[in-house]
């Protein structure tokens, strides 16, 4: 058990649940036509807005999508071609991405509905969870993760060791500590 003594307590009552992810589009149909027509998910709002940012009126359209849990996937496009340049994501390596919850049948109908679209996605055992990766119109990477049946055991032994596995990682301890994964190691050449 973890000995590691926090400066300040837990909320008492954490954050709900993701209100939305934001994230920017070159293209807002581009985008639609991937998260609604491809994904499945609705497009639920699209605001069109003035904002006053930086000293200046900004105009943009933002739009979401909706997921199951109420929460949405959001995008921004600015109408001046400067701002949209200066404020378009980036293309981000594997490890910074965007990670939604599937159960099984979904996740082989999301693979499916990629295949049909022509779309390149891969995917990774990770032993605590399988994940299908996409990139979408923007660049953003996305995972579709079903979590597998003794989820529950793994939750608890991670939330049992968690601090006292990060103080081994700060002090140099790299022996893997999945037990679920088949092998300690992961090949991710394909991102």
């Amino acid at each position: 058990m973890s000995t590691v003594q926090r400066t300040n307590p837990l909320l008492k009552t954490p954050p709900i649940r993701m209100h939305h992810h934001a994230y920017t589009t070159d293209d807002h149909e581009a985008t639609r036509h991937f998260y609604e027509d491809i994904i499945g998910l609705p497009l639920v709002a699209m605001w069109v807005e003035k904002e006053h940012l930086g000293g200046e009126w900004v105009e943009l359209g933002h739009a979401f999508y909706r997921l199951g849990d109420g929460s949405a996937l959001a995008f921004f496009n600015f109408a001046d071609p400067k701002k949209q340049e200066d404020y378009r994501a980036k293309r981000q390596p594997l490890f910074v991405h965007l990670s939604l919850a599937v159960e099984q049948q979904t996740q082989d109908e999301l693979q499916a509905r990629l295949k049909a679209a022509g779309l390149e996605a891969f995917t990774m055992d990770h032993g605590y969870c399988h994940s299908l990766y996409v990139r979408d119109p923007n660049e953003l990477l996305v995972e579709f993760t079903v979590d597998p049946p003794n989820v529950r055991e793994i939750e608890a032994t991670q939330r049992a060791t968690a601090h006292e596995e990060m103080q081994r990682w700060i002090s140099g301890g790299r022996e893997s500590n999945n037990r679920w994964r088949s092998s300690g190691e992961t090949d991710v050449s394909t991102a």
